[in-house]
């Protein structure tokens, strides 16, 4: 299968070299108008800090295929708004970029909960989302292409790694939305086969900033690992607190899902790079996270990306994941409108299952059945400087499996419908209101 989607791609005509997707300038529609692209993610609100760096990185891939020629012998024109943290206005600017703005495509979101917002824009629409960030799965969308890791490209290989490597005794804490959630049903189901016990779980709202209460129950739980999935600027609030408690943490290490360099390098910040900023960074160091991509990757791809990215931004500047997924999304999509002829969104898609680049994280490839990407998992130990030595990682590219087999789709449906319920239709706890 792999074989057939590695043919898939060369016959494209698609030329890989230094990590980005060269197009055929000389194709039909040369020297017509700029194609306009959208770039929807949170400036501001609590996800900004996270999402802010994704935006660059999605800018440096258009800067460059611009460079390049354009897509088709013609310019992107990229249209940045802000979905500020908040699901409504995500998709209320997808809608605007759609319906208003005229864009060929959409690249953009975090949290699911804005994922799913759009998804019902861009479904409406017959249009093209391509969504950067590890998510829970139990989705798959014809107008959506998951460049960031399914449940068995990051939960999965990850909680198995810490039973077996860790402990099996954890304590789940998450942002209260349906990925935390979702990705503690998955480790509920990979605890009752491994024989591993939930010893307690937390579901801080996205935007709390005191974790003294949750520290606190974790200590009296005692567990042998801690699995994070709080996302955003809360990840700093709740390790401060957690840090606090020097002599209890000295012997329980915390995974996280959701913690990047981008993330990291935000300890430094506090305090101009002084103090108590890099005093966290240093407790953070012996952590653990799974990602896909780590700036650490030692591959000629990736050197040339980081390098393109700190001349552009700054030298002091650190990459994440999610940055990596989307740099490669820009390039995927701009190989599959030069394979259709056209930045339409509907002959795009039928041109993306089993188109493949090598960006910065290595080979991907669009799986040719659930619009999700084949990669590598690579699990990354925190160092003091806030990146991450690589300590575990797959030898192959990983099919994404985008519905956990633990469950059925339909117990899967049930699932994700339930907690809809709960939230009042949404797709996180709003708090009060």
């Amino acid at each position: 299968m792999r074989r057939a989607l590695f043919l898939t791609v060369l016959a494209l005509g698609l030329v890989v070299a230094t990590g980005l997707v060269f197009i055929d300038r000389h194709r039909p529609g040369s020297g017509g108008p700029p194609i306009r692209v959208g770039v929807l993610h949170s400036l501001s609100g609590p996800m900004a800090v996270s999402e802010q760096p994704v935006v660059e990185a999605t800018l440096l891939a258009i800067e460059e295929l611009n460079a390049a020629g354009g897509v088709l012998g013609r310019r992107l024109e990229p249209l940045v708004v802000d979905g500020r943290s908040d699901d409504l206005a995500f998709a209320q600017q997808a809608e605007k970029l759609i319906a208003e703005e005229g864009v060929s495509v959409i690249f953009g979101c975090w949290t699911s909960a804005s994922r799913k917002a759009v998804r019902t824009v861009v479904e409406a629409h017959d249009h093209l989302l391509f969504y950067p960030v590890q998510y829970e799965g139990m989705e798959e969308s014809a107008n959506i292409v998951y460049t960031g890791a399914a449940p068995n490209q990051q939960i999965i290989p990850a909680v198995n790694w810490v039973f077996a490597n860790l402990g099996k005794r954890v304590f789940l804490v998450g942002s209260d939305y349906v990925f935390p959630r979702a990705a503690s049903e998955i480790i509920r189901d990979l605890a009752g086969v491994a024989g591993g016990e939930i010893v307690g779980e937390e579901y801080p709202l996205l935007e709390q900033t005191d974790f003294s209460g949750i520290v606190a129950r974790i200590k009296e739980a005692r567990p042998q690992v801690i699995l994070n999935a709080i996302n955003g600027e809360a990840n700093r609030a709740f390790l401060e607190a957690l840090y606090e408690e020097t002599e209890f943490m000295r012997d329980i290490p915390v995974m996280s899902f959701s913690l990047t360099e981008s993330e990291m390098a935000l300890f430094k910040e506090k305090a101009g790079g002084q103090g108590a900023g890099e005093g966290l960074l240093s407790q953070t160091a012996g952590g653990y996270a799974c990602w896909n991509y780590f700036q650490s990757v030692d591959t000629p791809e990736n050197r040339h990306f980081v390098a393109r990215f700190k001349e552009k931004y700054g030298d002091g500047r650190v990459i994440g994941d999610p940055m990596a997924a989307a740099y490669a999304g820009v390039h995927l999509w701009a190989g599959a409108a030069a394979a259709a002829l056209s930045e339409q969104p509907g002959l795009v898609l039928q041109n993306l299952p089993g188109l493949g680049v090598r960006g910065p994280q290595g080979y991907i490839v669009v799986d040719q059945r659930n619009n999700h990407t084949w990669k590598k998992v690579r699990i990354g130990r925190i160092r003091e400087n806030g990146q991450f030595e690589i300590v575990w990682e797959t030898e192959r590219l990983v099919r994404p499996v985008s519905f956990p087999l633990s469950r059925s789709k339909s117990e899967w449906n049930r699932f994700l419908a339930g907690l809809q319920e709960q939230w009042g239709g949404q797709w996180r706890n709003q708090g009060p209101r």
